[in-house]
């Protein structure tokens, strides 16, 4: 079977327009990694197509933050004013969907989702020593994770963990174990401003990375008519 793999999407509608058009019907499934809401201007948009279309979600930090959790006051400024935005304009129908949403690592056939890491739902995961100590904590050889925006896998095995570029298509391999980031829908951070998304075949065991371009300007235009951070507009351009 082969899944969409989606993650911090960040209420950024233009953004995931431009991924599910791009996917095209290259998928049987989809599965999104958390974050939803927040940072973005377009909760409710994002929210009603993800609680629509995509049958196992895992909650994110801004999911949470967004529906009155306490990890709000971890928050930086601009993520922090956000939050406190999103909050009264979401619907109390998705207001209550993503209060439900589950914690990962949940499982998928034979892989799990997570946000975070395995290890905790709010870590970053960003270096291979990072990645080498969620090795114990793994629930199988495939776990696919998001939080930091940084398209890119971490393959471990006992003692080792290496970095794979997501330039290739990624193969997985037996005795390996694999920590596979699609990055990030709507605010990628890695210099690359393009919506970020992932397509894994579950029978070919086969994971490829994409970027596609959507329409900044009409994202950045909704932000700025909010009255959020300009920050949050202009970050967008820059992909970071």
């Amino acid at each position: 079977m082969r899944f969409l793999i989606l993650s911090d999407i960040h209420a950024n509608r233009h953004a995931l327009e431009a991924v599910v058009a791009d996917a095209g019907v290259r998928y049987d499934r989809i599965v999104c990694l958390g974050d939803i809401v927040g940072y973005g201007a377009e909760p409710n948009a994002t929210s009603d197509w993800v609680r629509t279309n995509v049958p196992v979600v895992v909650r994110g930090n801004h999911d949470r933050a967004c529906t009155g959790d306490a990890v709000i006051e971890e928050f930086s400024d601009n993520a922090y004013q956000a939050a406190q935005w999103t909050l009264p304009l979401l619907t109390e129908e998705n207001c209550r969907w993503l209060t439900g949403l589950p914690r990962g690592p949940v499982p998928v056939e034979d892989f799990f989702l997570c946000h975070g890491s395995p290890a905790d739902e709010d870590e970053y995961v960003t270096s291979t020593y990072e990645a080498a100590f969620q090795y114990r904590y793994l629930p199988a050889e495939v776990c696919f994770f998001g939080h930091t925006h940084l398209q890119g896998t971490f393959a471990m095995r006992p003692g080792k963990a290496w970095y794979l570029d997501p330039s290739s298509v990624l193969a997985v391999e037996p005795d390996t174990a694999y920590l596979i980031n699609p990055g990030s829908v709507g605010q990628p951070r890695d210099h690359d401003p393009r919506a970020a998304y992932a397509v894994y075949d579950s029978d070919a065991r086969i994971a490829e990375f994409r970027r596609v371009k959507y329409d900044i300007a009409g994202a950045q235009k909704a932000i700025r008519e909010a009255g959020l951070p300009e920050y949050l507009a202009s970050r967008l351009a820059q992909g970071r």
